[in-house]
C-alpha cells in the first residue's frame, strides 16, 4: 500500500491513516506526475512490534566465546 491513487486513497483514506500511524511507513500518493507523502510526525517504536522469542539468547556475547561447543554441538567426523 506505499503507492497509491488519489481515487484509492479517498476510497480507503481511513484505512491507509491508520496503517501509517501503526506502521510508520510512509504512504505515497501520485497526483498529476507528483509525489505526495503521508507520514506520521511522531515516530513509531518499530522494536515495539517485535514478537517475544523465548528461546532467544539473551546476556553478554562475550560468553558465548567461552562456551565449549565441542560439548554442545556433536559433529560427525566420518565424513
Amino acid at each position: 500500500m506505499n503507492n497509491l491513487t488519489p481515487t484509492e486513497l479517498r476510497n480507503n483514506i481511513y484505512n491507509v491513516l491508520d496503517e501509517v500511524l501503526a506502521s510508520g511507513i510512509p504512504v505515497e500518493i501520485i497526483r498529476k506526475g507528483k509525489i505526495l507523502k503521508i507520514i506520521a510526525v511522531d515516530t513509531v517504536d518499530k522494536l515495539q512490534n517485535l514478537s517475544k522469542r523465548p528461546d532467544f539468547i539473551t546476556g553478554d556475547s562475550e560468553d558465548l566465546s567461552n562456551i565449549h561447543w565441542d560439548e554442545v554441538v556433536k559433529l560427525d567426523t566420518d565424513s
